[in-house]
């Protein structure tokens, strides 16, 4: 299949594409489908503030959306106290006490709804996330959404994660698909970094978290897939009124 060269979100701008075309979404999950920034944050920053120093989020954004293992926070706490910490016991703490965070969120606002009304219009369903894939898996299933998509792609199949745009490339090239043809859900600066240098018209929705960074250059700003049913989106999609 041949597909036109990549666009950046500047070129939905001026109204290149049209609804007709999209023929599917693709969903970043961490922080979009589930708040599980959120709980990774705060468990991380009760364990700081036991030591008496500190984790701003600042410092935490640089990774969100990207690899998971991208921001050493041991290092981070070592380099404030100036010593080594016990790391093992720390990130064992840190894991049991964002896995209770986390077993009590659901599936964020609109998203359900959104995943129902794709399936009832025919479009195809994708995740691109930069975690890995039994942590994607895991947390679907327990859902009950994991049978809904079509492809889920994670960081161990591909060689760069968010921002780099791999990820939805390897979507787009599972579902058969051209950039033109499929609408990104992102919430993270990076995420829509990555779903834009893949060429997709990207619909940012940030969490708690992500609401404090920059998410200026995304190509439509929800705060809730709530306030925006599919069907209006889809006709929004290539409109000068955005």
């Amino acid at each position: 299949m041949t597909c036109r060269a990549p666009v950046t979100g500047a070129g939905w701008k001026e109204g290149v594409f049209s609804t007709g075309m999209i023929r599917a979404l693709i969903f970043d999950f961490d922080g979009l489908i589930l708040d599980t920034e959120g709980p990774a944050y705060q468990s991380w920053v009760e364990i700081f503030e036991e030591f008496g120093a500190s984790l701003p989020l600042s410092v935490w954004e640089t990774w969100i959306g990207g690899s998971p293992h991208g921001f050493d926070p041991c290092g981070y706490l070592e380099s404030q106290l100036g010593r080594p910490v016990d790391r093992e016991t720390l990130t064992a703490r840190q894991l049991k006490r964002e896995e209770e965070l986390n077993a009590v969120q659901k599936a964020l606002p609109g998203v359900e709804e959104y995943i129902a009304d794709a399936r009832r219009l025919g479009l195809k369903l994708g995740v691109a996330s930069s975690s890995d894939l039994q942590w994607v898996f895991g947390h679907l299933e327990r859902l009950g959404l994991l049978e809904q998509f079509d492809c889920i792609k994670g960081a161990e199949d591909v060689e760069s994660v968010k921002p780099r745009p791999d990820l939805y490339v390897a979507v787009l090239e599972e579902l058969g698909l051209c950039p033109e043809e499929a609408i990104a859900l992102e919430d993270s600066p990076h995420g829509i970094t990555s779903a834009q240098a893949a060429g997709l018209f990207c619909v940012v929705v940030p969490n708690p978290l992500t609401r404090q960074l920059s998410t200026d250059h995304a190509d439509l700003h929800l705060a809730s897939l709530a306030d925006l049913p599919l069907e209006d989106l889809l006709s929004r999609v290539g409109s000068d009124d955005r």
